[in-house]
C-alpha cells in the first residue's frame, strides 16, 4: 500500500501542534519550500479573501508535496466544485469558512469524500499519488484517508453547535474563526473576553469527545496565543505572509530608523 505524506495530519494525531502559514500575497511555487524551512507543517492557500485563482492555487499545492507541507486551501464558498477541482489539483485538505450546523458540514464532508464516504466524483491520476496509476479502491480509500475537512466556526450559532459539528464522521478540525467570532459577538479584537474563552472551552471539549481536533485562527499575539494552546487548541493558524513580512520589514526599518549617523 502506498502512502500519502501529510505532515499536518501526522502532527495532529501525534498530540503535537500543527502550525501554519496562511498564504495571500505569495503567489510562487517556492513558497512551498519557504514554509518547509521555516519549520510550518501546512500551507494554508486563502481564496476566500484574496485574488487567488485556481490556477495558482494548484501549482502552489503541488509544489508544497515536494516540500514536504500539507497543502491545504480555504475556499470561498460551498458549491462543491470550488473543493473537488483544488483536491483534483493537489490539495489535502479544504478549509470551508463559516460552517454554523452540522447539516452543511455533513454535505461538505461528502463533496470532499469518494464513496463509500460520500459523493466526490472521481476525475484521473492524482497529484496527491505523484500521477502513478494505482487500483480505484486504493486510490480514492488512501485519498479519502488522507484529506482534510477543516470547519471554521465564526459565529455564536456555530459555538453553540460544536458538539454537533464534531460527531459528523468526516470533519478532521473545527477551526476558530477568532476574528469574524469576536465581530459577531460584538466585542471585535477582544480576544482576551471570557466570552471568547468559553467559546474555545467548548468547542475543544467537544472535539475532545468526538476524536477531532480543535484549531485557533485570528490570534498572533504570543500571550493570548499561549493562553489557548493550552487550553487545548492544537491546529494553529500562525499569521500570513503579508503579516510575517511587515512585521519583520517594520522592525528592521525601526532599528534602523534609531541607528545615529555620524
Amino acid at each position: 500500500m502506498t502512502q500519502i505524506p501529510n505532515p499536518a495530519r501526522a502532527r495532529l494525531a501525534a498530540g503535537q501542534l500543527c502550525l501554519g502559514m496562511a498564504l495571500r500575497q505569495a503567489r510562487t511555487v517556492e513558497i512551498g519550500r519557504v514554509l518547509a524551512a521555516c519549520g510550518f507543517d501546512f500551507a494554508f492557500l486563502d481564496m476566500e479573501h484574496n485574488t487567488m485563482s485556481i490556477d495558482t492555487a494548484a501549482q502552489i499545492a503541488v509544489a508544497c508535496h515536494d516540500a514536504g507541507v500539507t497543502p491545504l486551501v480555504r475556499v470561498p464558498g460551498y458549491e462543491h466544485y470550488l473543493a473537488t477541482r483544488l483536491l483534483d489539483a493537489g490539495a489535502l485538505g479544504i478549509v470551508f469558512p463559516h460552517v454554523d450546523t452540522p447539516e452543511h458540514a455533513r454535505q461538505l464532508v461528502s463533496n470532499c469524500k469518494y464513496p463509500p464516504v460520500g459523493h466526490r466524483s472521481l476525475g484521473g491520476p492524482m497529484a496527491q499519488l505523484g500521477f502513478r496509476p494505482y487500483p480505484r479502491a486504493e486510490s480514492t480509500a488512501l485519498v479519502n484517508k488522507e484529506t482534510l475537512v477543516v470547519t471554521m466556526l465564526e459565529t455564536p450559532k456555530a459555538i453553540d453547535n460544536a458538539d454537533a459539528i464534531a460527531a459528523v464522521p468526516g470533519v478532521d478540525v473545527l477551526l476558530i474563526g477568532t476574528n469574524d467570532l469576536t465581530l459577531e459577538m460584538g466585542i471585535p479584537g477582544k480576544y482576551d473576553d471570557p466570552r471568547v474563552m468559553r467559546a474555545y472551552e467548548t468547542v475543544i471539549a467537544a472535539c475532545t469527545r468526538h476524536g477531532k481536533y480543535p484549531g485557533m485562527g485570528g490570534i498572533y499575539d504570543h500571550p493570548t496565543m499561549e493562553t489557548y494552546v493550552k487550553v487545548g487548541a492544537r491546529f494553529i493558524l500562525c499569521g500570513s505572509d503579508l503579516s510575517f513580512v511587515m512585521a519583520g520589514g517594520q522592525a528592521r526599518v525601526d532599528f534602523l530608523r534609531r541607528v545615529k549617523v555620524p
